[in-house]
């Protein structure tokens, strides 16, 4: 499984616990939660959980709003903690880490959703996140017009 995988997957149940219970950000980000798996949890991993687990976390008022308008037919407390805290943390990515391209972003969290999800929690993810993308491109899109004119 490659690194930023395991990063994902790591920042997913971090964000699934804080929806659950809100534990402080200094616990989620320490891992300590993750003290039943005898592995060390390589540096780079850790480091980028934290960087998608507190940018998500930080940001979340805004993630939310973006979530809120793209909900057909559903209210955010209506969702589920999985599909919720997945939805969350790619909607950081795709908001905030501009570096990463969406494909990457949703593929990961389709995977995500299918492993840990309900049958359908995929579609649900891909389609929330794919209107979610292009809603950041056509706003992209918009921007680069405004300054061209």
């Amino acid at each position: 499984m490659a690194s930023r995988r395991k990063g994902r997957i790591l920042a997913f149940q971090a964000l699934y616990s804080w929806e659950a219970c809100r534990p402080l950000i200094s616990d989620l980000v320490s891992f300590s939660w993750r003290s039943s798996e005898k592995v060390a949890l390589d540096e780079s991993i850790a480091n980028f959980s934290r960087l998608l687990i507190t940018g998500a976390i930080e940001n979340i008022e805004d993630i939310d709003a973006m979530i809120k308008q793209h909900l057909e037919n559903w209210d955010i407390s209506r969702l589920g903690r999985v599909e919720l805290a997945i939805i969350r943390m790619s909607v950081y990515s795709l908001m905030y880490q501009k570096e990463t391209p969406p494909s990457i972003v949703i593929d990961e969290a389709i995977g995500i959703a299918k492993e840990f999800g309900t049958d359908n929690s995929f579609k649900f993810v891909n389609g929330v996140l794919d209107s979610i993308r292009r809603s950041i491109q056509a706003e992209k899109r918009e921007i680069c017009l405004e300054k061209t004119e």
